[in-house]
């Protein structure tokens, strides 16, 4: 079964590689290039199981994205991108720059999707 994944990161580049590794793991990929554009995603499709945000970004970062996400569907999963942001709220958070391997490895232990 293919995992929905919601990807959001400011960057349109990086947004298309990361969701490159994604298709390439077996997800369906749904990307968004702000918070607020994530979550009216989120409200539309319901197949999304799996929020994976960049964390700093213009607007609401991808802390706040995490948490208003969270209210909104308790039961998502969430993985948090980030190159230099510390981790925050006991979420789980993967370093930029990372391979395909790395994300399989995160994505298993984290979300036990892919």
């Amino acid at each position: 079964m293919s995992h929905a994944v919601l990807l959001v990161d400011d960057d349109p580049g990086v947004l298309d590689v990361l969701a490159s590794m994604l298709e390439d793991l077996g997800c369906e990929v749904v990307c968004a290039t702000s918070g607020s554009e994530a979550l009216e995603q989120l409200q539309r499709n319901e197949r999304i199981s799996i929020l994976i945000t960049v964390i700093n970004m213009p607007g609401m970062d991808g802390h706040e994205l995490a948490e208003r996400a969270t209210r909104l569907r308790p039961a998502l999963k969430v993985l948090q991108v980030s190159g230099r942001e510390p981790r925050r709220g006991g979420l789980p958070m993967i370093r930029k720059p990372f391979s395909e391997e790395d994300l399989l490895r995160v994505m298993q232990r984290t979300t036990g999707a892919c």
